[in-house]
């Protein structure tokens, strides 16, 4: 039961013997579609973005601090004194509990994290991150040498805004939490005074903070942008991964299907002869009533289908059984110098009666001499007696044809029998040079083959080095050419000098 369900046809192949690469690229094609089906507010979607947070917390964790140790010292040269370095330490304290809540959630897988738990952790160390810039923003300066300190302080104010919107883009309503209630400071304590650069520094700081949060929108745009074109990729990779170990799998099938059916076919030459030379031996003895005579005459006409029954099988066989030899590579090829113009003569004669039962002329037009080819004799006769024998098979009755032998252009030689037959329509010139492929017009045709003479001529020609071709049109005829490679011609060697000459050369020394 196992073995039938394992060579059962399957939509989906996969390489059993991969099975561990099978199951994590199907699980990636998994992640990665319902990557790409998520909008924000899904779980799996916010973990991504809340990931990306807290990398850009992590990698610019030390930006802001910096600026802040900048500003401390600035401010404790121009005069604040400790209050400065109060809120400096305060503000880094601040910013360095957020970079260890990020670091937390970089470190730990995405599948494992809580988001709703880890965004309210962010927004909780972001709120507290703005406490520190809170005290900053109630800070005064009555004994300092800065005459605008309001203004700086509007101007600090601003700095951090804008390099928090850029930090915190994937993360929603961070800039807000931050910096809501530093503004709301800075114009308290800006409203005792009310002077008019307070009054225009606490109107920027108040739009400064939806502008920022537009821009930290639009890269929030662009961020989950970024993920449906990175979580897109991934998605075709891992299908581009399943599409070859299908692929892959799928060839290999093929080939060990293919190589089984030759070794089987090649391997069973006995096997299917054997019987089949006893039916013919037999029914060819009782038809021509060699042991004497039969009483019945319908007996002698079933013995004589019999016959040919057997001899029609036996022919399909050998063909068979010839193109599953050339398949698996082995067809061995006896090389030997021959003529080409002789064999093919011979098979023009062996055709000669077939052909003038059907009133077809078989015209012949070779080169006066060529020289020899070193060949496969058996495998020449064989190409030149298919091309015949479809020829006749296919050319109606007072048609011709032209057989031709002579050189090719590169100095090899051809074999070229031309039919005035129905011809071939050219998209199925294919499936006729395929193995048991037939035309719209054999099938039609009462002699009907068995689709494997070409197959076999290209198969005999491939093995000699050569090529194959065939021309056709419909209702002007059909021309197939089997070339030979100019290094299968043998050049003429010179003569062997006789002992007379060796003598006179001998004396001219």
């Amino acid at each position: 039961m196992a073995l039938v369900r394992s060579n059962l046809a399957d939509k989906n192949i996969v390489d059993r013997t991969k099975a561990h690469r099978n199951s994590d690229v199907a699980r990636a094609v998994r992640r990665t579609r319902d990557r790409l089906s998520q909008q924000a507010g899904n779980p799996v979607f916010d973990r991504e973005l809340l990931k990306l947070h807290a990398h850009a917390v992590v990698s610019g964790a030390t930006a802001i601090p910096l600026l802040v140790l900048v500003i401390g010292a600035a401010g404790l040269f121009a005069g604040l004194g400790v209050d400065i370095l109060i809120w400096a330490m305060i503000a880094v304290a601040c910013y360095g509990g957020l970079a260890i809540v990020a670091q937390r959630a970089d470190r730990t897988e995405a599948a494992d994290i809580d988001a709703s738990a880890v965004r309210r952790n962010f927004l909780v160390a972001h709120f507290v991150s703005g406490l520190g810039w809170a005290y900053f923003a109630s800070l005064g300066c009555t004994d300092c040498r800065l005459d605008q300190f309001t203004a700086v302080k509007a101007v600090v104010i601003l700095l951090a805004i804008a390099a928090t919107a850029l930090i915190t883009s994937s993360l929603r309503g961070a800039l807000i939490v931050t910096f809501i209630l530093p503004v709301f400071v800075y114009a308290f304590t800006s409203a005792t005074s009310w002077m008019p650069i307070e009054t225009m520094m606490v109107g920027l700081l108040i739009l400064s903070l939806p502008f920022f949060s537009y821009v930290a929108t639009r890269l929030n745009k662009s961020t989950l942008m970024l993920l449906s074109f990175r979580t897109e990729k991934d998605s075709l990779i891992a299908e581009l991964e399943t599409a070859k170990s299908m692929s892959d799998e799928a060839r290999r099938r093929a080939e060990e299907a293919n190589l089984a059916k030759s070794r089987f076919l090649a391997s069973m030459s006995h096997e299917l002869r054997t019987p089949l030379n006893a039916v013919l031996g037999f029914s060819e003895v009782m038809s021509n009533e060699v042991l004497g005579p039969m009483g019945n005459a319908t007996y002698r006409e079933y013995a004589r289908d019999i016959h040919d029954s057997g001899q029609h099988l036996l022919d399909l066989i050998n063909e068979i059984l010839d193109l599953s030899r050339i398949e698996a590579g082995r067809y061995q090829l006896n090389e030997e110098p021959l003529t080409l113009l002789g064999l093919v003569e011979d098979c023009c004669h062996m055709m000669e009666l077939k052909a003038r039962n059907k009133g077809i002329r078989i015209i012949q037009e070779f080169e006066p001499t060529l020289p020899r080819l070193f060949a496969d004799e058996r495998a020449v006769r064989q190409i030149a007696l298919n091309l015949l024998s479809n020829a006749v098979k296919f050319t109606p009755t007072g048609g011709e044809i032209r057989v031709r032998v002579g050189w090719t252009a590169g100095g090899g030689q051809y074999l070229s029998v031309k039919d005035n037959g129905p011809g071939i329509p050219a998209d199925e010139i294919p499936v006729v040079l395929s193995a048991f492929g037939q035309g719209s017009i054999a099938i039609k045709s009462a002699e009907q083959g068995t689709g494997l003479g070409l197959p076999i001529v290209q198969g005999l020609l491939h093995l000699h080095g050569g090529e194959f071709q065939l021309h056709s049109k419909l209702r002007e005829g059909t021309e197939a050419v089997a070339i030979f490679p100019p290094v299968r011609v043998m050049e003429a060697l010179p003569a062997m000098p006789t002992v007379a000459v060796q003598r006179v050369a001998g004396r001219r020394r």
